[in-house]
Parts: C-alpha cells; structure tokens; sequence
C-alpha cells in the first residue's frame, strides 16, 4: 500500500494532504520534517536480549543512524510515560496454544526480548538544513556572512526515507534470528 503514492503513504487521503503541504513548503524554498511508521509483522517471539543487546536498542541504534533521523520511539513511546502500569501493562492469554498480548503497547518487545506480537516503532527526521531563502551564518573565520541553497534539493526527506527505515529494520531482525538460528 505505501508503494501507491510518492510519499508512500498508506492513507490514499492523508498522503494528498501531505503532497500539497511538500509542494507549498517547496515552493517557499523551505524544507519539513515528519515522522515514519513501522510495523514489523510475524516476528517471532525471542528474539533480542534482556541486557546488552535488547532487539529495542538494537532496532533505536541502527535507526537512529540514519542521516537526519532525530528520534526513536516503539510501542507506547512517550504517550506511555503519561498512563499507569495497570493501563499500560500488556497482559497474556493463551490464543488457542498461542501465546498474545490483549494489548501492544510494548509494541512487540518486552525486557529487551521480541513477545511474538507486532513490533512497531516510529522515526523522527528533521526538516533538510538547506533552504534556498538566505540564512545568517559564519564563514571558515568565524566572520558573519550570509549563506544561500542553490541547486535541487529536496524539500522532504520522509518518502526516500520510507525503504531505508524499512531495510534498517530488516537487517536488525534478521541479525538477531541469526544469532538465535530461527
């Protein structure tokens, strides 16, 4: 579904609204940032470590290097630091011999270990730096000067984005079903 658009957007709505906002922010000369989304589906659970090599870490780590990326967040994120651990905890029931969580907000990871249920995570990416308005800056002196973007650049970074979170993600997972032989 995310391959049917340019931004690769699986909401055919939401992704029109995000061309128009590219193309206007394109053609003021600036740039913006935004957020990717990803689900990782049947992964199996044990993968990961409780200590020094967490599939969470793991996953932040190879994320985070990703040029431009400036967060990381899986499962609840931030918004579960605002809830109590009797709304947040997920709790086990056996599914017909499988093992589920009534809900995910560890978002498929719990100590650092995969739980067999959906892995989600998401990735901030900043705006790109250059811009074609002028911007104050300083030159190899440390004297004031004035900078100006020239040539093609992009003004979003988040559909070339898309495959290389997707790639990155891949490449931990399959790293750790190596290590575990899945």
């Amino acid at each position: 579904m995310t391959e049917t658009n340019e931004v690769r957007c699986p909401d055919p709505a939401l992704a029109a609204q995000m061309i128009e906002l590219i193309k206007a922010v394109r053609k003021d000369g600036d740039t913006i940032g935004g957020v990717v989304s990803c689900v990782a589906t049947g992964v199996p659970a044990g993968l990961g470590e409780p200590v020094f090599d967490k599939l969470h870490a793991d996953l932040g780590k190879a994320i985070l290097s990703i040029n431009a990326c400036k967060g990381f967040e899986y499962g609840s994120g931030f918004e579960g630091a605002a809830m109590r651990g009797s709304q947040h905890n997920d709790l086990f029931y056996n599914d017909e011999g499988r093992i589920r969580t009534r809900t995910n907000f560890s978002g498929g990871i719990q100590g650092g270990i995969s739980n067999g249920m959906d892995i989600y995570f998401r990735a901030a990416f900043k705006p790109v730096a250059t811009i074609i308005p002028p911007q104050a800056s300083v030159d190899i002196e440390g004297k004031e000067t004035v900078v100006e973007g020239r040539g093609r650049h992009d003004p979003c970074v988040l559909p070339r984005a898309v495959p290389i979170v997707e790639a990155m993600a891949a490449l931990v997972l399959a790293d750790h079903v190596g290590r575990v032989g899945v």
